[in-house]
């Protein structure tokens, strides 16, 4: 609290990873001291991070790298690392739950609360990024977490290029939302380059929903060996966190490391929102035609 204000301070983390889970702890748990050190209240870890992205190939020993929920030994590491600093850490996973595998991440509070747990909706398959091998669909649905500094909202990768995705959040009172992430180059297409469009997109959802948003991405060339030969994805890295217009205030290179950090005001974004009027003018009935898949207004 400052000056009858709650201002919070959010931060994007950016680094490669290595093929090694205690390595990529030790830089997380690094990079989270040092946003810690710059006044951070929320830190946002890129997705996976306890290793590559395995996802460029589709193979069977690639599922030994799932674990339960309960008692997962990355979640519960940085659940004593944010009961330390006294942050927020969403922290990303590969969830085995019985026969099922998702996508997951689960948001730990300023003292170390598990507040629960968001597990990927929309999950991609194209080359490179084979994520329906490995992930059922989310079942979660997508959810808000109240956190000691803000109520967040929070969702992975793919969902990042859905508008529905970032308005259920925000509907559900998300006062900032967050999107850790994996995305690089394109292995079928080296003229194909994505970032400009990423950045785009999300800047959208944090303009048309009036709330700060981050999201936070790896760098580096990863290397898999595939079902076809070894793939290659190099990682581009700029992570970014807009603000409630969308506007870019805080973002990262292609090849660098990086922490960013961007201090929000949310009762005076709150008024704002409140005064342009984006969800006292919205007309939910009709909006029926989203629940279809083809855009027709009745079932066949």
């Amino acid at each position: 609290m400052e000056n009858g204000s709650r201002q919070v301070v959010v931060s994007a983390l950016q680094f490669a990873c290595t093929d090694d889970v205690l390595t990529n702890l030790a830089t997380a748990e690094r990079l989270v001291r040092v946003a810690h050190a710059k006044g951070a209240n929320i830190i946002l870890i890129q997705e996976l991070f306890e290793g590559y992205y395995f996802c460029q190939a589709q193979r069977e020993d690639f599922f030994k790298r799932a674990k339960p929920y309960k008692d997962h030994p990355t979640i519960k590491r940085m659940q004593e690392l944010a009961k330390e600093l006294s942050v927020v850490l969403p922290v990303s996973f590969f969830e085995e739950a019985n026969n099922a595998h998702f996508n997951s991440i689960a948001i730990i509070d300023a003292d170390g609360t598990d507040l629960g747990l968001y597990r990927k909706s929309h999950i991609p398959d194209g080359p490179g990024y084979q994520e329906k091998f490995y992930f059922n669909p989310g079942d979660t649905g997508f959810k808000v977490f109240q956190t000691k500094f803000a109520k967040i909202g929070v969702a992975i990768c793919w969902d990042q290029w859905f508008p529905e995705a970032a308005r259920c959040m925000a509907l559900q009172g998300a006062e900032i939302l967050f999107y850790p992430t994996a995305i690089g180059s394109e292995p079928q297409d080296d003229g194909l380059d994505s970032r400009e469009h990423w950045q785009r997109v999300m800047q959208g959802h944090a303009g048309a929903n009036v709330v700060p948003l981050v999201a936070s991405n790896r760098i580096g060339k990863e290397n898999i060996e595939t079902e076809h030969g070894k793939s290659e994805i190099t990682f581009y890295g700029n992570s970014f966190i807009a603000g409630p217009t969308g506007e870019i205030v805080a973002a990262a290179n292609d090849k660098d490391g990086a922490v960013l950090i961007a201090q929000f005001d949310l009762d005076k974004i709150k008024s704002k929102r409140s005064c342009w009027g984006l969800f006292r003018d919205r007309r939910p009935d009709l909006y029926k035609v989203l629940l279809t898949l083809d855009g027709s207004k009745s079932s066949p």
